[in-house]
Order: C-alpha cells, then sequence, then structure tokens
C-alpha cells in the first residue's frame, strides 16, 4: 500500500507514540548494558507545557532516542515538582471562588483539598510531554510527594541536623508577603524601578535643632529605634548624646555613632529600623536598640503603624507622605532609581523581616561541588557559565530552607515544652517521643505532648535530592537500580536555576553518594521573541506549543525548535520555522513516495551515473555522520540537526535522488534501488532523534518488520574512512550542473533538449564525473578539447572553461550586444574596487575583513571579465 499523497501528522504520531508505548520501547531496567540516564527537570505539578518546556524537553529526547540507537540502556525519568508556593496559591484562590478562606481549614483538610488539586490538574504536562514525542519510561514516573521522596527527604533533613549542619535562628529574611512565607536569596528577583527618596526633618529632643534625613521607604519611620552618624563626621559633632525624636509617633531614639555610615551618602546620617534592613538589624545588635516591627505578615501595619493599622504598606506609604508634608517636616522629594526585590514565584515586593527559621550551613557542603566543576568532573555546556557557578559557590549564604506554609513535606521538628529550644528532631513521632523523654527525663509525656513544627521544607529542599530519590537510593543507598543508573549521564536545564538545583543536586550528590549526580551538564538559551523578549503568558508573545504541534506537526515543531537553537544562547523564535520543519518533514515524505514509485527491474546493470551517485552519497554519508558526532559530542545539537538537514535535503533529495532516478516510464534497475533503500534506512536512523514519527513511519513502510526491527531499537551507524577525493570531484561537477542550468536559464534552452558540450579540463577534473554532469545536465555529448570553441556558449568553473555550440538556439548579434554591456558594466565595478585598493588610507585604516571582502571583489571580478571576453571571443565579436 503507497504512502498516502499528504503527511497528517496527529494521525501517524497516535498511531507511533501508541506502538512504542505498547511495545514498552521506552521501559528500562537494570540489565548488562551500559546505562544511558536522563531525569527529567520536574515541572511544577501545576504547570502545562510552555515554549521553555519545548525546547527543554527536544532536547532531553534527541539524546535519549540518540542513545537507544546507539545501544545503550536508555533510561529517562519523568516527574513533577510539588511546587510548594505555587500550589498552596492555586489552591488558596481555588477556595476563596467556594468562599472558603484557609485559615478557617485545619492543616489536613486544607491538605485534602491540595492533593485533590494535584490528582486533577498534575498530570497534564506530561500528557502534553507525551503529544510532542517524549520517550520517557512513564511507569517510572515520579512525584516530590511521593512517600518515598518525602521520607527520603526527612531522612536527610535528620541527618544534617545531626551533623550540625541545619539549625534554627531568629535572622532577617526575604519576607513574601502575599505567599506569606520566607524565600531564599536566590528566589529574590531584583528589578529596578524608579522610586522616589524622600528628605525628613527629625526634631532633635530639648532643641530647636532638626536632622535630616533620606529614606525610600517614610512609612517605615515608625518603626525607627535610632538616627546613626559616622563619629568622623564634623557636621554632626554637636549632636553626639543626644536624642532625637520620630516625626509621628513622637518617639525618642538615640543618635548613635557608627564608621558604618557613608558621609558621602544622602544627607550622611541614617535613620535605623532593625526590623526592616539586614544592615540596620546588624546596627541594632551591636548598639543594643530596641526592634520595632510595623507589619503583619500581609504587609499591612499592626498596631505599631499607630492611625494606619490595617492598612497596605503601599497604601501608607503615599498618606504618610501627605501627614510629613502637612506636618512641615518633609523638605523635599527625589526621584530615584533603585533595585527592589521581588518573589520570584508571586511577584510581590519583598519585605526584610525578622523571623525564627531554619538553615542549612553551606560553606563546607558545597566545597567539594565547587571542586567538581572546577576540575571538569562535571562539565558545565557551555563552559561560560563556570564562572558564574564558581562566584556563587565561592559566596554562597547558609540555606532557609523553611517555609511558612502547609504543603509539602512538614518539619520534623517536635517541641515538647515553652521554649523555642525544647524540641527534638526525628524521622517519626515515635522516634520523636523517644528522644523527648530522654530530654526531659520525664516517661510520663505522651505523643500528644509534642507539637511539630508547623513550617514545611523549601521545594528545593526535595529537588535537590531528584538524581538519588528517584531510585531510592537514599533510603536504601546500596539498592542495585541507584548502583546502576548513578550518576546519571547528561542534565539539560536552563541556567536561571544552575544554583536553585544544578549546584544543589552536585552539593547533595556528594554528600550522601560520595560522587557526582551527573556527568555534564547542558544549559539550554532563554526562548525569545524576535524582538528578543522572553516569552511570557503576561506578554502575550508566547505561542501555544500544542497549537504550535496541531498546526505543524510535532516533527515539525521539533525541528523549527532546534533549528533556533544554537547551544547555550538564547533561542530567537520565530513560527516560520516550524513551517519550514514542517516543510522537511514534508520533504522526506515525497522523497520517499518517490522512491517507492519506481518500477522495479530484475537487471543488475547499474548506470555509470548511479554506480558514481551512490559511491559518493556512502563517502558523503559518512563525512556527514562524523560531523554529527562531533557535534553530539559538544551539545551542539542545532549544529547536528543542520547536518543531518542538509545532508538529506540537499544531498539525497536534491542531487542523489536526481542522479538515479529512471528516465519517465522507464524501470530502475534493482541493484541501484536496493542501495537506494539501504541509504534511506541509514538517512531514517540519523533523522530519528529529530523527527521520530515521520522516520518510523516510513522504516516500518519499506518493508514489514516485526517489533524488534523497529526504527526507534534499530542501530546507530558506525563512522568508517570515506573517499574525500570522491566528494570533491563531485562538489565540482554539481557545480558544472549549476553552470549548466544557469546557462539554459539565462539564454531561454529548454531543459528538455539536449544539447552538446566542450571543456578545457585545466583542473584535471576525473572524467568518471562526466555521466553525473551528461545525466543533469543533459547533456547529449562531452568532449575534451585543448583550446578555446568559436562560436560557443561559455562558462567557467575555476579554471575550467565549458562550451555550448549556440546551434539556432540564441540571437548571436542579441547575446553580442548583452554581453558587451555585462563586460561594460563589470569592468567599471572592477574600476571603482581597484581604485579603493590603491587608497593606502583605506587598505592601512579599514577592518582587515572589510578590505579582504574588496579583494575578493576585485578577484570575482577579474574572473567575470575574463569570461565574458572568452564568450565574446568564442561568438566572433
Amino acid at each position: 500500500m503507497a504512502l498516502a499523497a499528504k503527511y497528517l501528522a496527529q494521525d501517524i504520531e497516535n498511531k507511533w507514540y501508541s506502538y512504542w508505548m505498547e511495545h514498552g520501547y521506552f521501559d528500562s531496567e537494570v540489565d548488562e548494558r551500559t546505562p544511558y540516564t536522563i531525569v527529567i527537570p520536574p515541572p511544577n505539578v501545576t504547570g502545562v507545557l510552555h515554549m521553555g518546556h519545548m525546547l527543554n524537553n527536544t532536547l532531553q529526547d534527541v539524546l535519549i532516542r540518540r542513545a537507544r540507537l546507539q545501544g545503550f540502556n536508555a533510561c529517562w525519568v519523568p516527574g513533577t515538582d510539588h511546587a510548594s508556593i505555587a500550589t498552596e496559591a492555586k489552591v488558596v484562590a481555588k477556595l476563596m471562588e467556594s468562599g472558603i478562606s484557609k485559615s478557617e481549614l485545619s492543616r489536613e483538610a486544607f491538605l485534602e483539598h491540595a492533593w485533590d488539586w494535584t490528582h486533577t490538574h498534575g498530570g497534564i504536562i506530561l500528557e502534553q510531554l507525551k503529544k510532542l514525542g517524549a520517550s520517557c519510561d512513564w511507569k517510572r514516573t515520579r512525584f516530590t510527594m511521593d512517600d518515598a521522596l518525602s521520607a527520603s527527604v526527612i531522612k536527610v533533613f535528620v541527618d544534617l541536623y545531626k551533623k550540625g549542619n541545619i539549625y534554627r535562628g531568629y535572622r532577617m529574611v526575604n519576607w513574601d508577603p502575599q505567599a506569606k512565607t520566607t524565600l531564599s536569596d536566590e528566589e529574590v528577583i531584583y528589578k529596578e524601578q524608579q522610586g522616589n527618596l524622600y528628605y525628613l526633618r527629625y526634631q532633635i529632643e530639648d532643641s530647636d535643632d532638626t536632622l535630616t534625613i533620606a529614606t525610600t521607604r517614610p512609612e517605615t519611620i515608625l518603626g525607627d529605634t535610632a538616627i546613626c552618624i559616622n563619629p568622623e563626621d564634623e557636621r554632626f559633632t554637636h549632636l553626639k548624646g543626644k536624642k532625637a525624636m520620630v516625626p509621628i509617633c513622637g518617639r525618642v531614639i538615640p543618635i548613635i555613632e557608627d564608621d558604618y555610615v557613608d558621609v558621602e551618602f544622602g544627607t550622611g546620617c541614617l535613620k535605623v529600623t532593625p526590623a526592616h534592613d539586614e544592615n540596620d538589624k546588624m546596627l541594632g545588635e551591636k548598639h543594643q536598640l530596641e526592634v520595632i516591627d510595623i507589619f503583619n505578615e500581609d504587609a499591612t501595619l499592626n498596631s505599631f503603624g499607630m492611625h494606619y493599622e490595617g492598612k497596605d504598606r503601599f497604601v501608607v506609604r503615599k498618606e504618610i507622605v501627605k501627614e510629613l508634608k502637612e506636618k512641615g517636616v518633609l523638605e523635599k522629594v527625589e526621584q530615584h532609581l533603585h533595585k527592589v526585590g521581588t518573589s520570584e514565584r508571586t511577584g510581590a515586593v519583598i519585605e526584610p523581616k525578622l523571623s525564627d527559621q531554619w538553615f542549612l550551613k553551606m560553606k563546607e557542603l558545597a566545597q567539594p561541588a565547587l571542586d567538581a566543576v572546577l576540575e571538569k568532573e562535571v562539565q558545565l555546556v557551555p563552559e561560560k557559565f563556570i564562572n558564574t557557578y564558581r562566584h556563587w559557590m565561592e559566596n554562597v549564604r547558609d540555606w532557609n530552607i523553611s517555609r511558612q506554609l502547609w504543603w509539602g513535606q512538614q518539619i520534623p521538628a517536635y517541641y515538647y515544652g515553652d521554649g523555642k529550644e525544647d524540641f527534638v528532631v526525628a524521622e517519626t513521632r515515635e522516634e520523636a517521643l523517644r528522644l523527648a523523654k530522654q530530654a526531659t527525663n520525664n516517661d510520663q509525656l505522651s505523643a500528644a505532648d509534642l507539637t511539630q513544627d508547623p513550617d514545611v521544607l523549601d521545594t528545593w529542599f526535595s529537588s535537590w535530592l531528584w538524581p538519588m530519590s528517584i531510585f531510592n537510593g537514599i533510603l536504601e543507598p546500596d539498592n542495585p537500580e541507584i548502583n546502576y543508573y548513578y550518576p546519571t549521564n547528561d542534565l539539560v536545564t536552563a541556567p536561571e536555576i544552575l544554583f536553585f538545583w544544578v549546584a544543589r543536586m552536585i552539593i547533595a550528590g556528594y554528600e550522601y553518594r560520595g560522587e557526582k549526580p551527573f556527568q555534564n551538564v547542558y544549559l539550554t538559551g532563554i526562548v525569545r521573541d524576535k524582538q528578543r523578549r522572553k516569552m511570557s503568558k503576561s506578554l502575550g508573545n508566547s505561542p501555544d506549543p500544542i497549537e504550535l504541534m496541531e498546526k505543524y506537526g510535532a516533527d515539525g515543531v521539533r525541528v523549527g525548535m532546534l533549528l533556533s537553537s544554537p547551544a547555550g544562547n538564547d533561542l530567537m523564535f520565530d513560527e516560520d520555522l516550524c513551517k519550514q520543519g514542517s516543510g522537511f518533514v514534508n520533504k522526506i515524505w515525497n522523497a520517499y513516495r518517490l522512491i517507492e514509485g519506481w518500477e522495479v527491474s530484475d537487471s543488475e546493470a547499474v548506470a555509470d551515473s548511479a554506480t558514481i551517485a551512490l559511491d559518493w552519497y556512502e563517502a558523503k554519508f559518512q563525512k556527514a555522520l562524523i560531523e554529527m558526532e562531533d557535534h553530539y559530542s559538544k551539545y551542539r545539537i542545532s549544529d547536528a540537526l543542520m547536518t543531518t538537514y542538509k545532508l538529506v535535503w540537499d544531498d539525497f533529495c536534491s542531487w542523489l535522488l536526481e542522479v538515479v532516478k529512471p528516465a519517465y516510464g522507464a524501470p530502475i534497475a534493482k541493484a541501484t534501488f536496493d542501495r537506494i533503500i539501504t541509504l534511506l534506512e541509514g538517512n531514517l536512523v540519523v533523522l530519528h532523534p529529530f523527527v521520530p514519527f515521520v522516520s518510523e513511519e516510513i522504516w516500518q513502510h519499506i518493508k514489514k518488520r516485526s517489533p524488534k526491527e523497529a526504527l526507534i531499537v534499530a542501530s546507530w551507524p558506525k563512522t568508517r574512512s570515506y573517499n574525500e577525493q570522491l566528494i570533491a570531484d563531485f562538489s565540482f561537477a554539481s557545480e558544472v550542473v549549476s553552470g549548466i542550468r544557469t546557462l539554459r536559464k539565462d539564454k531561454n534552452i529548454s531543459f528538455k533538449d539536449a544539447i552538446e558540450m566542450s571543456v578545457i579540463n585545466t583542473e584535471k577534473v576525473s572524467e568518471a564525473m562526466d555521466p553525473i554532469i551528461q545525466k543533469l545536465g543533459n547533456i547529449s555529448k562531452l568532449t575534451t578539447i585543448d583550446s578555446a570553441l568559436e562560436g560557443a556558449l561559455t562558462f567557467r568553473v575555476k579554471s575550467n572553461e565549458y562550451f555550448v555550440p549556440m546551434g539556432g538556439a540564441i540571437n548571436v548579434e542579441d547575446e553580442i550586444a548583452k554581453l558587451k554591456e555585462e563586460l561594460s558594466y563589470t569592468e567599471g565595478f572592477l574600476k571603482s574596487v581597484q581604485k579603493k585598493l590603491s587608497n593606502d588610507r583605506f587598505v592601512n585604516n579599514a577592518p582587515e575583513k572589510v578590505v579582504e571582502m574588496e579583494r575578493n571583489k576585485e578577484s570575482d571580478a577579474l574572473a567575470k571579465i575574463d569570461t565574458l571576453k572568452s564568450s565574446l571571443q568564442s561568438l566572433g565579436a
């Protein structure tokens, strides 16, 4: 049954994905083969496929499919992340739609709603990845809140606590007032914003004097507990030891001295609000200042806000400025461009806040992971990210791992008394009770006397164990799977989570297995639009990946994504690339339709042109294969695709098939046909990682195959030596054919009419190429001559000159006039170029590339003039 006239992507994609799943081609079990393992960067369980996912997972699928073809035991583990902040926010919003507040629910009741949400929405993105063709081992799908993975997280927390690496501390943290939780430093994005600098007068106690302070946050004056001056600043010597009064609230605060104050910045003195600024906190501790927190958890003002109590901080900012102005203490307002910390999760402006939190000491833990990358034990691709990694790791701060949420792994700390230090850390409540009894020497304690810490662990504290926990390597560190699949091979991810996730996984790998979690980290670029803007829903510049696949087919979109994805650089996505990808898929489809439409004879006689072309393509395939292997080894996946693309489109379709295809109505020799099919199958194998669906369809259509013979589990071709000279000779012959075609087009000589041609073979190109030139140029006779042929049309390829007798095909007088006009123009052009090159000032000062370009123009013009004069001479002019 012949292929359909049109490639119907969705029908074929559904058919073959179901076939692959049915026969378990994606599945992996421990065996004697060498493993090749990839772990998916787990997308948020609440997420849907976006362009970044498309790029990331297409790259992973290319790598895993190629590894499968190479004979490795390919294992790609999929899964999702519970995404504490994002998921809890969605569940809270959903409850609000039903008129239910989170505060009205018990923790257990809320978690039931969260699990309902997860079960309803959690599989969407994974199902979408299947449409893309992702060949994950779906039976291994993991979720960071699975029982085993959660148990792994708790076990690691307890272990690190016992080692003295985890501690509880009252520290200044990044507070997200929208999510009502703390964030780590890495989850804060600093954005440059236009704000104001407000100059306020503070009354000196028992004096008419005032002191002017500049602040960007006037609402925080209600939490001021000191004013600080530099002890060396002579302007304020008269204020030493005195006190000032805070505007509006009238609180009397000391004027302290500290060389921390920059005398050149602002007014040379500053207000100190220890509860709302990290540097102010350090000053407060040093000078034993009172700490006044003026904010509630949602960044509304509390009772210290006086008549502003209950109002949002930004509302208060406007109102307090108005009040300060009315009271005559607002001296002036200046525009001020500064960086504002915002939540990576919610976009809310971060509020510095003093809070009891859990922290993980990172300095010592980070050192092996830093050494691993610097010593290339773990390879970062591109290497430009090594410096970024090193900077982060050398300046690593303790990790704030607690979150004020309910969705996530609850911190295994159990309080048994009234004090902050009256707690034990244990994997189970039973173990906690035993430890509490020991700590208190009280056997009468019961489980009911223990209160578990309400906070959960940062989501990254579960995902940093991902390469180990998915193989149960934490709970059972010597099980067969972790020993076989770990360390994994390649990690494909985005550079923005290089520290969030990648660095932390390396840290955990060395801490819990004494080795790296993966060999290579391929950091992709960011998907941007044609205006270089990052694609996002808010900008409305991100196409729907599912709609793209419905329009262009999964194979077409995969090609489109990778055509615009240079290694490690941002991807300038243009939908036209998907159109180009779809065109490529159709080219492959139509090439096979052409081949299968040929009548095959029993004759073993192979035309000379076919033999040469088939030998040439075998050499060309080997050369391309070596290039592909080099690109793959350097994670230049886009370049590997382009090599494959050109091989199939240009070499196979445009040249080989043109040479070997039989004349209309004539059969093709069986020997030629069989070799074409063999070469086509080789093409399909190297195409498969990029276009798995169309390649499998054609592969299965060529002949009936058993499941063991499916393309997805075929063998990747082996590289071997090839005839470089044959490739060079054929390339020369193709230039000659192009010259013939150009001459025919320019002189209106029908391509159907056979013509004679002669050549002065200065280049000494093998005459073995003559059959190629004759067939593709429709040359009835090709002869070698020693001198120019009079009365003929000519063209050159390098130093070879080709002559086509005019016959009655052209008007000689018109052709002479046309050639003279072109000669005159070219001579004028040459003169202008040579004038520029004779100018020493230009040659000495212009960039080398510009000068080289002009020299090339001169060389081309001289060659063209030579050809035109030769043509005129042959025409008797």
